[in-house]
């Protein structure tokens, strides 16, 4: 049984359990570039669970990406190519939040400002989220289990999604993915949190639509 560790440096050290090294753990960070689906990534792989399965449940935990993507589409669609697939390498769920709030409250920004300010948000994450990584393979062993602050990954998460609740569909898919994943957390390998993402996007695209009919 792995003993419970502080979450700063939870990916590091669960990368280190795992038995990758500090360059391999630092890698995945960079390749990946996705808290929430390394955590769910490494679990499955360390419960021993089919590769076919941990990629499945990585996906699914970055569904949310796509949606940030289709937001952020709406304000840099008329950047190059490369520069919107960088765009979509780099999202992560601070920058993105700081980016679509600074976009909605300045609309008129100029494409070469909002791609000036997305990736000095974006970078200045990245870095911290690569470095603590090799930071945390190396040096979270030594940090006491008592001091535990697990608790501190979900509530940044909840603050990050319920402000973006604005409308009835976000609001019914976002209860609807806590309900289900709530209910189906006793499913292997992590499958309710697939069927509990998939139900939401259906259901709020249903009440979407149902709502642009009556309107």
């Amino acid at each position: 049984m792995h003993r419970r560790r502080p979450l700063w440096d939870c990916f590091g050290v669960l990368a280190a359990e795992f038995g990758l090294d500090i360059f391999t753990a630092v890698a995945f960070s960079m390749a990946v570039i996705a808290g929430a689906a390394q955590f769910a990534a490494l679990s499955l792989m360390q419960d021993q669970a089919p590769v076919l399965i941990v990629i499945i449940v990585g996906l699914a935990v970055n569904l949310r990406m796509a949606l940030y993507s289709a937001t952020l589409a709406t304000h840099l669609r008329a950047a190059p190519f490369w520069t919107r697939a960088f765009v979509a390498y780099a999202i992560l769920d601070h920058s993105f939040a700081l980016a679509d709030q600074k976009f909605q409250n300045e609309p008129d920004m100029s494409l070469s400002r909002k791609l000036a300010f997305y990736f000095s948000a974006t970078s200045l994450v990245a870095v911290i989220w690569v470095v603590g990584t090799g930071f945390g393979a190396w040096l979270g062993a030594r940090i006491p289990d008592w001091l535990a602050l697990d608790f501190a990954m979900p509530i940044a998460f909840i603050a990050l999604v319920a402000p973006a609740l604005r409308s009835l569909p976000h609001m019914v898919t976002g209860f609807t993915a806590a309900t289900l994943s709530l209910l189906l957390a006793p499913a292997p390998y992590g499958l309710g949190l697939i069927i509990a993402a998939l139900v939401a996007l259906v259901l709020g695209a249903e009440v979407e639509r149902r709502l642009e009919m009556t309107s």
